[in-house]
């Protein structure tokens, strides 16, 4: 009866797409961190360097989780490269208001928003 309905072929598929999307959102937060800082040059419009691979992973991590995640990372990267937090060598500063540092802005405040929109509908609904 299974068969006649396609049931297995239904729950495949929806498996497949859930695979899929859950894939795409993995892979595009750090994208889109990459082109807000790297491409579009925010990291340096703010007075900041670029960042390689690990960086933008961990700085996508940081604005989409919550607070505990946020100081775990923060733990991390004082343990792994402490200098990065007291080498003095970036004087970060004000960015120039132009339409490529707002575009960078937007898209990292995508990323920042998602988790806390998606919390505030749970809290909503109980």
């Amino acid at each position: 009866m299974l068969r006649v309905l396609g049931i297995g072929a239904l729950v495949a598929g929806g498996l497949a797409v859930a695979v899929a999307a859950l894939a795409a959102m993995i892979l595009l937060g750090p994208l889109l961190f990459w082109i807000a800082w790297n491409v579009l040059d925010f990291g340096h419009a703010l007075g900041l360097p670029e960042l390689g691979f690990w960086g933008i992973v961990l700085a996508t991590l940081f604005l989409v989780v919550g607070w505990f995640p946020k100081v775990v990372i923060t733990g991390i990267v004082f343990l792994v490269d402490p200098s990065w937090f007291h080498d003095g060598a970036a004087r970060v500063h004000w960015p120039e208001p132009t339409f490529r540092n707002f575009v960078a802005v937007a898209l990292l405040a995508l990323l920042a928003s998602r988790p806390h929109a998606h919390a505030q509908r749970k809290r909503g609904k109980g």
